[in-house]
């Protein structure tokens, strides 16, 4: 019995990867990847449910967000790669689900009095901006059944696997262009956090250095690339309209809103 337990743990032993600092240091980047990009939600989300006020944070990133990392689990299928960054997508596809959760339910609340809206009226000028978090799901439930079925039929054909990738991640790398465009229309970045830009060029210069390093297929580096350059971009905007007004009497909201790293 002892001779039992002794070969047990000695193939547990032998099965496990060797600790080197290599190891190490792909481990905490591979944690990174999974988790990194959650953390700019948690203190918005915490900050929602503290002043019951949701105006600060807009739903189409939950949207562009959730249509995205459905997309690149499609594309997963058709082309593995790294399980970080598969995981990555579930735990965002999550993170954002809470999010719309909490801004559906505070919203609620704030227009009891008004009428509700549903999906099932089909009424596209109140697309994404339904009164109940179930039809936000049961619209997420249709387009994830219809594009895997599609996605079934069509998995062999290399050109359509290639283009759900490049979907998936361009929809990602192009979050930061409203904040950019509303800068250019405004010749202002008054009420941008700069601070808030600056972690996303650092959070999105790891992630392409993390696609790179890995071999990760290239629509990942390439709109990894492209998210570098938006936000360098926004950067240049603010040395360039320093010390100017906004041209519109209405400051856009807060930029957080606009972009996930």
């Amino acid at each position: 019995m002892d001779m039992m337990i002794y070969k047990v743990f000695l193939n547990l032993h032998q099965s496990l990867p060797e600790l080197t600092l290599a190891n190490l240091v792909s481990w905490i980047a591979s944690a990174s990847m999974m988790f990194g990009g959650i953390v700019p939600y948690i203190p918005q989300y915490l900050e929602i449910r503290k002043t019951d006020n949701a105006d600060g944070f807009s739903t189409y990133v939950c949207l562009a967000l959730i249509l995205a990392n459905l997309l690149r689990i499609l594309f997963w299928f058709g082309h593995p790669f790294e399980f970080p960054l598969l995981a990555q997508s579930v735990i965002m596809l999550a993170t954002m689900l809470v999010m719309l959760q909490l801004c559906t339910k505070v919203k609620a609340i704030q227009e009891i009095s008004t009428r509700k809206r549903k999906f099932s009226d089909f009424d596209a000028r109140y697309f994404w901006q339904w009164s109940r978090f179930i039809d936000y799901l049961l619209f997420l439930s249709l387009f994830a059944v219809t594009s895997a079925v599609i996605n079934y039929l069509l998995i062999s054909f290399v050109v359509y696997v290639e283009m759900i990738g490049f979907l998936a991640v361009f929809t990602e790398a192009m979050l930061g262009s409203p904040q950019f465009y509303r800068n250019f229309q405004n010749k202002s970045t008054q009420g941008m956090s700069v601070q808030m830009v600056c972690c996303w060029l650092s959070g999105d210069m790891f992630k392409t250095g993390y696609f790179i390093v890995n071999e990760a297929p290239m629509q990942f580096w390439v709109c990894g690339v492209l998210q570098v350059s938006i936000d360098i971009a926004i950067l240049l905007q603010v040395y360039c309209y320093r010390g100017q007004q906004p041209r519109r009497s209405k400051v856009a909201p807060t930029p957080s809103s606009d972009h996930i790293s």
